[in-house]
């Protein structure tokens, strides 16, 4: 019996382990993902102004 039960406490602590490292990776995915979109919409406000303000005269 008490075999079985260290086998379930180790069984249970790398369940969490690998959960926390699997919350950390999305959490660095979400960074980079919010990091682009940022960038992205900087970008689209830039080209809009330019765009209202004549960028375009040709």
């Amino acid at each position: 019996m008490k075999a079985y039960m260290n086998f379930l406490i180790v069984f249970f602590l790398m369940i969490g382990l690998t959960s926390c490292e699997l919350a950390g990776g999305i959490f660095k995915g979400g960074m980079w993902v919010g990091a682009i979109l940022v960038i992205a919409v900087i970008g689209l406000v830039i080209w809009l102004f330019t765009k209202m303000l004549g960028g375009n005269k040709s």
